[in-house]
């Protein structure tokens, strides 16, 4: 199988310029610091929802007022400021931020509705509850990995719907269907055959090869773009990109 057939494959050089939303959200452009912060709260609205459930053993309803207060007060106080890459992970930055912030509000005592009226976007606390109990929780030293593995799942799944929302609108809702078929089965041990595909879709096997080429290329590509805007510099993506891909992105 050549590269361009799998997620680890041949990627044009990083560019130059980039946005970034780790940077945006700093930026003096009100509608500019809007789009960032939807980016960042898509990205890690999951991890931190779930880590709270776990580490801190809130209540589904807690964790949920937690996680919209957390956010909101991130837009509101410019958290990421803060942020050097040369000292930690972003990732391990906002994981810092999260638990001092409920730290602060348990010392508080604050049991006012957190995040007052504020709304940051609609969040499907019930998936992510589905995705808790469908699952063997970690103990508590594992936590840090646990956020991690989060993380990675989140970004996966946000690239899978764009990769879906991408092919139904180039028509090519065959080659999703067939890369959700083979590389997103649950059984990732035991994947249909190709033949089987093909005779299932009405297509040549040869079609089944090039589809899936197809919707791996493309799926790396947004999987990247997606990883690019949540990292504030080239150094920091490429670092992720690795941990993810297993190999640089170039």
């Amino acid at each position: 199988m050549s590269d361009d057939t799998r997620i680890g494959g041949a990627e044009e050089r990083f560019p130059q310029t980039r946005w970034s939303a780790i940077v945006a959200a700093g930026s003096s452009d009100s509608n500019e610091r809007t789009r960032a912060y939807e980016v960042l709260v898509a990205s890690y609205w999951k991890p931190v929802y779930k880590y709270i459930r776990i580490k801190w053993g809130k209540s589904n309803e807690d964790a949920k007022d937690i996680t919209q207060g957390f956010f909101t007060r991130v837009m509101e106080k410019d958290f990421f400021q803060g942020f050097d890459p040369a000292r930690a992970r972003f990732r391990t930055f906002l994981r810092t931020c999260l638990d001092r912030y409920i730290s602060n509000e348990m010392k508080a005592g604050n049991r006012q509705k957190r995040g007052g009226n504020a709304h940051i976007a609609s969040l499907d606390f019930e998936n992510a509850e589905g995705e808790l109990s469908a699952r063997q929780l970690p103990d508590a030293q594992s936590m840090d990995e646990f956020f991690d593995q989060e993380w990675l799942r989140s970004l996966f799944a946000l690239a899978i719907e764009a990769l879906k929302e991408f092919c139904e609108k180039k028509g090519k809702m065959q080659q999703f269907q067939i890369f959700e078929l083979y590389d997103l089965n649950p059984d990732s041990a035991n994947p249909p055959a190709y033949s089987e595909i093909a005779s299932n879709f009405e297509i040549p096997v040869t079609q089944v090869t090039n589809y899936l080429a197809f919707a791996r290329r493309e799926f790396r590509r947004i999987l990247l773009d997606k990883l690019r805007d949540i990292t504030i510099n080239d150094a920091e993506f490429r670092n992720e990109a690795r941990l993810i891909l297993g190999k640089d992105p170039e």
